[in-house]
């Protein structure tokens, strides 16, 4: 496992390492064709860096002899590691975020198919649809600013194929792009002044939190008031190492910030390997860290479900061309919901379904709701989605 346990990324180290605590006697063999395995797991540090993530895969397949890999990381760790898996020849399953991202930033077009690396996930258009049922809920069809960086991720936000438009142009949404910004940003002043020009009373982005708390003040203080933001990537769950909470989550708690959910203690999903339902799980790791429970604490278990479910069915465990090709032919049942790599939007691609949710806050703090369901029926609604006033 490479894994986060230090740096800007920690936050998802966090509930990988619990996971992994907590199935450890159910990962420490496997049954496979009549016969048992004992299974180790050896745990890297990737420190949230490129180039220590790509040393621990290094170190994985070399010095301890590693049959699978699994990985939880940002837009620049992740393809680290998953590039040095398929340069290593070792199966690999990663997940957190969008799939396009996933091939786009190893250099390929969706329908290239890997020979090593696997993984889950959802698609910038699966976000974007959300995002659209929110913002109709709120404003009709009116303008949305798009609050969106110079980097990987405001490019492919913006793509004339992968990006928004495509999905929320026919449903009659006209997307305003506020200018490109570099992160961390000092100032926002001509994003402001676009959105007063265009008239953009939702905004959309994909921010960090103190830019994205930033932005929201500087609006404010020129006297705008966006109704709702939706924000993904940083807003889908605290990053406690990472902001300065409170101007920040002060911020926040008056911007309505709606994101994407993937995963909530009210999915209707239940493990492979022991039957733990999504809340069951939710409510241990708030009893056992004292934390709020959090969005990538499902996808971790999934990861784990997947690699061991990966080892029971290879024709040989031991090898690793192998487990990927166990991988590549699973379609499983897992805590993240159903993962079917025999179907995904493109090979090597799994697809996870997204409901809308806002986040609340109140005497006990900030609330994730589930406030849109649309694209998953089976999540039940836990809270309205309330604009700004």
């Amino acid at each position: 496992m490479v894994a986060p346990l230090t740096g800007r990324l920690a936050p998802l180290g966090s509930p990988l390492s619990y996971v992994l605590r907590r199935l450890a006697p159910r990962l420490a063999h496997v049954r496979n064709g009549g016969r048992r395995y004992d299974v180790s797991v050896a745990v890297r540090d990737s420190r949230s860096d490129p180039h220590a993530a790509r040393q621990a895969v290094r170190d994985l397949a070399d010095a301890d002899g590693a049959h699978l890999v699994l990985t939880m990381a940002g837009t620049r760790v992740l393809p680290a590691v998953t590039d040095a898996c398929e340069q290593a020849g070792v199966p690999c399953v990663s997940t957190t975020f969008p799939w396009q991202a996933y091939v786009h930033t190893r250099g390929a077009e969706p329908g290239h198919r890997f020979r090593w690396t696997y993984h889950f996930a959802w698609g910038l258009d699966d976000i974007a649809a959300v995002f659209a049922d929110l913002w109709e809920r709120v404003d009709g069809r009116g303008a949305v600013g798009c609050l969106w960086n110079d980097d990987l991720q405001g490019g492919l936000l913006r793509h004339d194929r992968y990006g928004f438009a495509p999905v929320t142009s026919p449903r009659g949404h006209t997307l305003v792009d506020l200018g490109a910004y570099r992160e961390p940003s000092d100032g926002f002043q001509a994003q402001v002044g676009r959105m007063r020009e265009h008239g953009a009373g939702l905004v959309t982005s994909a921010a960090t939190a103190t830019d994205l708390a930033l932005f929201h003040r500087q609006a404010r203080e020129a006297g705008l008031r966006p109704r709702l933001i939706t924000c993904s990537r940083w807003l889908t769950y605290p990053h406690t190492h990472t902001t300065p909470a409170p101007d920040v989550h002060g911020e926040l708690a008056d911007a309505r910030v709606a994101t994407l959910v993937y995963w909530s203690p009210g999915h209707p999903y239940r493990s492979s390997l022991d039957g733990t339902t999504c809340a069951e799980l939710a409510h241990a790791y708030e009893q056992d860290t004292g934390a709020a429970w959090l969005q990538p604490l499902g996808l971790a278990h999934a990861l784990l479900e997947t690699a061991h479910h990966a080892l029971a069915v290879a024709d040989d465990p031991t090898d690793r061309a192998s487990v990927a090709q166990a991988i590549g032919g699973t379609s499983l049942d897992t805590l993240a919901g159903r993962l079917d790599w025999t179907r995904g939007p493109t090979p090597n691609v799994a697809l996870l379904p997204l409901v809308g949710g806002q986040w609340h806050h109140g005497p006990q703090g900030p609330r994730l709701a589930i406030v849109s369901n649309s694209a998953h029926p089976g999540v039940r609604l836990t809270g309205e989605l309330t604009p700004a006033r």
